[in-house]
Parts: C-alpha cells; sequence; structure tokens
C-alpha cells in the first residue's frame, strides 16, 4: 500500500471515529462508523493472518486490533506491514548475495581443521558458517574493551594511526563532547587525505544537526544516513533500524559491539549514572567481514559499490587462539541466522549457560532452550539491568521470570548503573558479544551484528567480566519476586502480549 494512501486511510479512519462515533451526523453516522471499523479491523487481520508471521506476533496484532481498533489500526498501517520490508529488503538481500558470490568465503574454510574444537563446538562453527554466510577465521585477534573509557581511548587511539581509509557506522551517534572528540578527530585525518565514509541510522541519531554533519562535508568526509524520513510518525521504515556499530580502520583493525557515541556511554549522564557495556577490538582477518557488512550498508544507503582489494585485504594475525566469526543479522535475512545460532549455543551446551542483555523477550524456543538446561542441571544465569531505560520491554522482560526461576535459571539484578552488555556464553568456552538484544526485535527488525567466539582468549576475558558483574547484583528470589503487588505482575502480563511487536 503507497504511504499516501495509508495516511489518507488513517485521517478517514480518525475522521470516522472521533466525529461520526460522537454523533456529529446522528445514529445513522454511528452505525456506519461501526460497520467501517469491523470491516477494516477484519480485513487488516485477515491479511495479517495470511502473511504467516511468527504466531505469537500474529496473535498480538490481531489483539491490539480486537482490543483497540482505532489504535491498532494505526500502527498496523504505520509499523506492522510488510510490504516495506519485502520491497527494499529483498532487493539489498539479492545484492548481498552476488558480493558473496564474486567475493568468495568458501574457500576461506578449506584448509581449516577443526579437531582442536569439540563436537559440539564444530557442529556449532559449520552450523554458524552456513546460515550466517561468513567465514569463521583462526587468523584473528581480538582484545575485549570493558565499558567506555576503555572503548573510546581505543578508538581514538587507532583512529589517529589510519592512513588510508576510516569506515564507521553508528545506531546511535550524539554531537555532546565525545562525540565533537571523534568529529574532530575524522576532521584531522580527513585533511591528511584519508578516506572517510561516515553512517548513521536517521531514527537513533535524529539529534545530528545539519550543521555538525555539514562540518564533516566540508572536510571531504562522505556521509550516509539509513532510514531517511520526511515524516518520522508516519513512516514504517521508523520499524526497521540499523543497530550496527561498526568502525573499520585501514581495513586491518576494526571496532564493535554495544556502545554507540555518546557521554551516557562514558558513565556522564546522571540519569542513567553508571554504564556498564562491552565493546570488542579485532584485527586480522575477521576484519575483512566487518568491512564487507560496511560496504554493503555503503551500498545500500548510497548506490556506492567500493568492493576493491585495498578495502578487503586484511593482514593475517598468527598464533591467534580459537576462531573468530563475525555474524550479520537482519530483516533481509529470512534463515534468521543470529536466533539460530543463539539456540544452537544453548542446547549444546554442556555445564553452563550465562548470559546479559539489557532486555530479555525471547521467543518460545528460546526460553524453552534455558528452562530445558536448568532442568537438565546445567548453570543458566541471566544478568539483567535493575532500573529501566525504557519501561515497556522492562515490564514485558519480567513476565518472563516465574517460568525461568521455577526451572531453576538464577535471574540477577545489577544494581551498580545500567546494564547494557549482550553477552551469551557458555560452558566458559563459546561466546558471543555485539549488538543484538535478547529480544524479538533483535532478531526479526533490527540489522544487527555479531561475533562467536570459539576457545579464543577473549573469552576469558568476558568470564571474569560477567564474574565481576555478579558482585554488583541481587539475585532474584521466586518467593519474592511472587510477592509483587497484582497490579504490576497485570502490567506485566500486559506488556508480554505486546513483546512480540517491541
Amino acid at each position: 500500500m503507497r504511504r499516501g494512501l495509508q495516511i489518507a486511510l488513517i485521517v478517514l479512519i480518525l475522521f470516522l471515529f472521533y466525529f461520526l462515533n460522537f454523533g456529529f451526523f446522528g445514529h445513522f453516522g454511528g452505525t456506519l462508523v461501526g460497520i467501517f471499523q469491523t470491516l477494516t479491523v477484519i480485513s487488516v487481520g485477515l491479511a495479517i493472518f495470511m502473511e504467516n508471521r511468527n504466531p505469537s506476533s500474529t496473535v498480538a496484532w490481531i489483539l491490539l486490533l480486537v482490543l483497540l481498533p482505532v489504535v491498532g489500526l494505526i500502527l498496523y498501517f504505520l509499523l506492522g506491514q510488510n510490504y516495506f520490508k519485502r520491497k527494499k529488503f529483498d532487493k539489498k538481500l539479492a545484492n548481498d548475495q552476488k558480493t558473496y558470490e564474486r567475493i568468495d568465503n568458501n574457500t576461506m574454510q578449506a584448509s581449516f581443521d577443526l579437531s582442536m574444537f569439540t563436537p559440539g563446538q564444530q557442529k556449532l562453527l559449520k552450523l554458524s558458517h552456513k546460515i550466517a554466510r561468513t567465514p569463521f577465521s583462526m587468523a584473528t585477534r581480538t582484545r575485549v574493551l570493558t565499558n567506555g573509557e576503555e572503548t573510546f581511548s581505543s578508538l581514538l587511539k587507532e583512529l589517529k594511526m589510519a592512513k588510508h581509509h576510516i569506515h564507521m557506522e553508528y545506531y546511535i551517534y550524539r554531537a555532546d563532547e565525545i562525540g565533537r572528540e571523534i568529529q574532530k578527530t575524522l576532521i584531522e585525518k580527513a585533511n591528511e587525505g584519508v578516506e572517510i565514509r561516515f553512517m548513521f541510522d536517521a531514527v537513533g541519531s535524529l539529534g545530528l544537526s545539519k550543521t555538525f554533519l555539514n562540518e564533516m562535508r566540508d572536510a571531504g568526509i562522505q556521509i550516509g544516513v539509513y532510514g531517511k524520513v520526511k515524516f518520522l510518525a508516519l513512516s514504517s521504515r521508523v520499524n526497521y533500524r540499523n543497530h550496527r556499530k561498526i568502525v573499520v580502520i585501514d581495513g586491518n583493525t576494526a571496532f564493535m559491539g554495544g556502545l554507540n557515541v555518546g557521554d551516557e556511554y562514558l558513565s556522564r549522564s546522571k540519569t542513567y549514572g553508571f554504564w556498564r557495556d562491552t565493546h570488542m577490538l579485532v584485527k586480522g582477518e575477521a576484519v575483512r567481514s566487518l568491512q564487507i557488512i560496511f560496504l554493503q550498508d555503503w551500498k545500500y544507503v548510497t548506490g556506492e559499490s567500493i568492493f576493491g582489494l585495498e578495502y578487503l585485504s586484511p593482514q593475517l594475525e598468527r598464533g591467534c587462539s580459537g576462531a573468530v566469526q563475525i555474524v550479520p543479522s537482519g530483516p533481509d535475512n529470512v534463515s534468521r541466522s543470529l536466533k539460530d545460532i543463539f539456540f544452537s549455543i544453548m542446547t549444546s551446551a554442556k555445564k553452563s549457560i550465562w548470559l546479559a542483555t539489557p532486555y530479555f523477550i525471547p521467543d518460545e524456543d528460546l526460553l524453552t532452550a534455558l528452562r530445558v538446561a536448568a532442568i537438565s542441571g546445567l548453570d543458566v544465569r541471566i544478568l539483567f539491568p535493575a532500573k529501566p531505560d525504557k519501561w515497556l520491554p522492562f515490564l514485558a522482560s519480567h513476565s518472563y521470570f516465574p517460568s525461568l526461576l521455577e526451572a531453576g535459571v538464577k535471574i540477577y539484578e545489577y544494581e551498580k548503573g545500567f546494564l547494557h552488555s549482550k553477552l551469551l556464553i557458555a560452558d566458559g568456552e563459546v561466546a558471543s558479544l555485539g549488538t543484538a538484544n535478547m529480544d524479538m526485535r533483535s532478531f526479526h527488525l533490527n540489522f544487527e551484528v555479531s561475533a562467536l567466539l570459539v576457545q579464543a582468549d577473549s573469552v576469558k576475558k568476558i568470564v571474569e567480566d560477567f564474574e565481576r558483574d555478579l558482585q554488583s547484583t541481587k539475585m532474584i528470589e521466586l518467593s519474592e519476586f511472587m510477592k509483587k503487588r497484582v497490579v504490576v505482575r497485570m502490567m506485566e502480563s500486559a506488556a508480554r502480549l505486546m513483546s512480540p511487536l517491541l
């Protein structure tokens, strides 16, 4: 359905509801609006049903339409349709596949000896390579960066050493103190002749001013904007976000993980206080995968295709331990690669599953995997913030806790500040680190990127940080949790019904 027709229909729905329903045209008008509203809800509900969505998403949309018809119809026309997704992202998927065919990643895996890994780990690596379409590397060195100070100091240091190009992609980029400091460094490097491509999400970085961006353009920095919208409140594009955080420097060094660019990530915000997060420095072969992801996004946004060898020939690191794979995911990926890899990590674990996430809205597969693991005797722990940054996901997350606690899952509330790390650890040897939360949005709507680490040295640091974080938590007891006021529990249950839409 075209955008103009959608807006016209929304206006018509509001007109009929507010004018006819309140008797401006008498009893006959009220009857007309009732018939129109009923037929519209039925037709939209049938369309949702025929789209063969995830069952929980289908139920949530239909329930919203039945209980709040006007609100449900408007939200569906703005956020719920798959038309924009099919039209735009199918084209992106086709272009990305052509890129992978031209840049053959399969040849990189031919000579790898997997005998150093356990059978379960070998199975995981083969699965992730097949469904994510990216290679795993044994010539990559990674370093975990704990919190903002370590992340931004390392980032600025590497940016200042750039010689050929800097590629930067963020969901949120703020023009505050740290944002200005990075901008200053980029302008200095551009004046030295370094190629710089800077890309950001139009919704996440809504506050970036034209003045700030023009200062960069004037220095020769190329700007790419994902998801441009003329009318923010009237665009379905708002629902599909580029949540990735990627920086690639000279094709040999890269950064990825949970931190955007903003002073709050340096614990300078009075609202959030201490900000606990995890990022990662990558050097070597796997930088190539991050570069390809950036260049594919860049082509999608700007139309420029620059897949030359000068961008895709990283120096290999020697003497590295374990395997590293960069895993992209997004609404253009039908296979839901990230969710399937998370599921495989959980179901292949033999001793423990440790999870840290600021938003916990799993589907039934992942929820069952965690419950069964705990019932089977595995050490299953979830690290979750004690205070929210967004109330609706926070309430929805809590609705999943009782069944997990009953199964023996240990849930810890992080009390030192706000927890934003996105980590999954199995048996202390396998870990995933990246931008994806454990929620429906990350699995189905956002463009995300994560790193799968198997027996890499960085896993040890991730485990150490997780154990240190546990010292600043309070474990939730089922008996105390169930003593919540009925109103609060009802709010959590209501939020859970909307969780597939969050």
